[in-house]
């Protein structure tokens, strides 16, 4: 189970990012964040997992109080959340296999990490995990030379390394083309449904929320403006959650 708490976040230039967010998310939950850019999609995210530091309120996965945890307990609890990122987050110019190794930075020996050294079986669990989403063959090309999508998929195969409980998907399919967004999904879907994996996506689109979510939270000026099934969202909610102006864009 993961709790949130009166979560508050003001950053230095005075922007109220997120205003007293609370919402329990239960184990194996498929869930998904919408709202307008600027709405603290991502910054509720990256507070779950501290790469921001809340202002106020706290965060508790697993029994554990996350806004409480010391540098090395942090180190422990961030080798369990997954993270996928918009922009995919690679070194560009490495191998693909290489990027993929990343998520076992927190499992090796930091003087290790330090020259590029990985076990052999990591180095199979990464070529493992290229399978699993479809570009083992890519393996030893060049990140910079894949795809957005394939990018994106290599970004989480990186995140499975970890060999994740909980996965934070912080816009994931942002640059993508409608096609190539359906097919990131799927893969979160997969993970969800077959490895149990608890899932927190933030999203854009409305009809990909109801696509893949068990339940949706949308975020307006920091605060929830909604918390429940995808189907509940009609239009009147959707004029509340998008304004007034905001028309329905659909992604098949």
């Amino acid at each position: 189970m993961l709790t949130v708490e009166h979560l508050t976040k003001i950053y230095d230039n005075g922007v109220r990012a997120l205003q007293d967010v609370s919402f329990e998310v239960p184990d194996g939950q498929f869930l998904v964040i919408i709202g307008l850019s600027g709405s603290g999609k991502s910054t509720l995210l990256r507070c779950i997992n501290r790469l921001v530091e809340p202002t106020e309120g706290r965060i508790v996965w697993d029994g554990k109080d996350i806004t409480d945890a010391t540098d090395e307990e942090l180190r422990l609890i961030r080798r369990r959340i997954g993270m996928i990122f918009q922009h995919f987050n690679l070194v560009n110019r490495a191998p693909v296999l290489t990027n993929v190794l990343a998520g076992r930075l927190g499992y090796v020996n930091p003087l290790w990490s330090l020259v590029n050294y990985f076990p052999p079986s990591d180095k199979r669990k990464a070529l493992e995990k290229l399978e699993r989403v479809g570009i083992q063959d890519k393996a030893y090309v060049r990140a910079d030379q894949l795809s957005g999508g394939q990018q994106q998929r290599v970004g989480i195969a990186r995140a499975l390394m970890q060999e994740p409980e909980l996965m934070l998907a912080d816009e994931p399919v942002a640059s993508l083309d409608p096609a190539t967004s359906h097919s990131v999904m799927k893969y979160l879907e997969q993970l969800n449904q077959e490895d149990g994996i608890t899932i927190l996506c933030s999203l854009h689109f409305l009809s990909l929320a109801r696509a893949y979510a068990d339940r949706i939270i949308a975020l307006k000026d920091g605060r929830i403006e909604f918390d429940g099934l995808p189907d509940e969202i009609d239009d009147r909610r959707f004029k509340d959650i998008y304004g007034e102006d905001a028309v329905r864009v659909e992604i098949s």
